[in-house]
């Protein structure tokens, strides 16, 4: 694996046309396509809460040197625990398009989210993937420790 030719930042409102097909794709990965995507109007809350400096969400982006192509995304929310004074991170979203992948891209949003999180104060950051993500499961092995715990969730 090359190091990534990248550098992350936060986004930015102008970033949209080239953080959608990110935020398509990140969802197409997990089956939200198509009769089955999210509805507009989450998106674009989503992208809102973004950039609303009183939100406790946010976004980095993974920005290819040279051409500012967008590569990748990591979305995270920080939240109070009952077990912590400091509020934890929860790394909610991590895409990067399929031509970027095995580049270290993924690596690299990892590592900005765990800076972000030291800076804000945070004392941990965690996050869950499908089982079945293979390749996502090999570099989070290598950045972080899985803790054995399953995932129950009820819609309501």
């Amino acid at each position: 694996m090359t190091a990534a030719p990248a550098s992350v930042r936060s986004v930015t409102e102008d970033d949209y046309a080239a953080w959608r097909p990110l935020w398509d794709g990140y969802n197409a990965f997990y089956g939200r396509f198509g009769a089955t995507a999210l509805p507009e109007h989450i998106t674009a809350s989503t992208w809102q809460r973004f950039l609303d400096p009183v939100e406790p969400m946010h976004c980095l982006v993974a920005q290819e040197e040279g051409s500012g192509a967008l590569l990748g995304l990591a979305h995270c929310v920080y939240h109070r625990s009952m077990t912590r004074i400091e509020p934890v991170c929860y790394l909610s979203d991590l895409f990067t398009r399929e031509a970027a992948r095995g580049r270290g891209v993924g690596r690299l949003l990892i590592e900005a989210v765990y800076e972000q999180a030291r800076t804000a104060g945070s004392s941990r950051v965690y996050w869950q993937t499908h089982e079945g993500n293979a390749a996502g499961r090999l570099l989070y092995d290598k950045v972080a420790r899985h803790h054995g715990f399953i995932v129950y969730a009820k819609e309501l």
